[in-house]
């Protein structure tokens, strides 16, 4: 019997959703890296604060695209319940929407007592009226506590994980899209979070700390760190194509539309992945002898692009086949 078949872009979640996906792991991710050297690498006030705030600002971004895209606003009502994990264990929306609260109440009390003591935020109108008040430094001097700050840097950090694989595990839960519906998207997507995170700090110390040798210092680990994920994303991305070409219809026609795709292919891989890789790796084979800011700038910014380009382009190439 014959049966033909016909494919069909899905509509539903386009360029938003892949500015929410984004947002949601590069600052997750940015949050996990920054508590973690604080904790357990260097102390840095600075890198804590400006990190901090910098993952902050992104996942609280990407939050809010997601709530005003929701079609029923009153039912995040649902997803806040810690409760909700437990009813329906199967939602991942309700595990990310835990995930985020967590880190972003955690990661805001970790970086408070930092903000507390700093001068520039002392003299900003409103916020440091608050920070003077007796009652806000006596609760920055507790939660600032040794044990209870790391704590709170801990349960921050674990549920910044858990929010970088939550971007991935949504997408593989949607069993009609191929190129979706596989186990190595969670692993692509949180790779290229911390990847993103990775490059967000090398910027972060350009623009807001010194350049002393502890500030170089985090740079060149950040540097090698990236490096080491770019080069684990590019396997990946060629696992995917494997997969993609010998899988089924709807794979093949994703694979289709990606690797037949000049915006994919030198604007993910060549300038998002290759770039970045081969400047890093020339900094890092060097040992960053005879420095020069803006090579390791524009490979931060182009790393930051390939992310959201990644994104992007799976929400465009996700593809339903059905017969007709």
């Amino acid at each position: 019997m014959e049966v033909n078949v016909t494919y069909e872009t899905q509509h539903l979640w386009t360029t938003w959703f892949a500015i929410y996906l984004y947002l949601g792991g590069l600052g997750a991710a940015t949050m996990t890296v920054t508590f973690l050297t604080d904790m357990y690498l260097k102390s840095h006030k600075p890198l804590a604060i400006w990190g901090a705030l910098a993952g902050l600002l992104t996942v609280g971004g990407g939050s809010a695209l997601l709530f005003i895209h929701l079609a029923n606003h009153a039912a995040v009502v649902y997803v806040l319940n810690p409760l909700a994990i437990f009813i329906k264990p199967d939602a991942w929306i309700a595990w990310g929407t835990q995930f985020i609260s967590w880190m972003l109440i955690a990661g805001t009390l970790y970086v408070l007592p930092y903000i507390a003591e700093e001068p520039l935020f002392k003299r900003l109108p409103v916020v440091g009226s608050l920070l003077q008040t007796g009652i806000l430094q006596s609760f920055a001097r507790m939660i600032g506590n040794p044990k209870g700050h790391q704590l709170l840097g801990i349960i921050a950090s674990l549920s910044g994980i858990g929010v970088a694989v939550y971007t991935g595990l949504l997408l593989q839960s949607f069993p009609a899209v191929a190129l979706w519906n596989n186990p190595g998207v969670p692993i692509l997507f949180t790779v290229s979070a911390f990847s993103t995170a990775c490059a967000l700090l090398i910027l972060v110390i350009h623009i807001f700390m010194g350049h002393n040798e502890r500030d170089s210092l985090l740079r060149k680990l950040y540097e090698s760190t990236d490096l080491g994920l770019i080069a684990v994303e590019l396997l990946i991305i060629f696992l995917f194509y494997m997969y993609l070409t010998r899988g089924s219809m709807s794979a093949r026609v994703s694979a289709d539309l990606l690797f037949h795709d000049w915006g994919w292919l030198l604007g993910f891989v060549g300038l998002g992945l290759i770039a970045p890789f081969l400047i890093e790796l020339r900094s890092v084979l060097t040992h960053g002898q005879g420095h020069n800011r803006l090579p390791t700038i524009a490979a931060a910014v182009f790393v930051l692009i390939g992310g959201f380009l990644l994104r992007d382009y799976f929400m465009a190439a996700g593809i339903y086949v059905y017969p007709t």
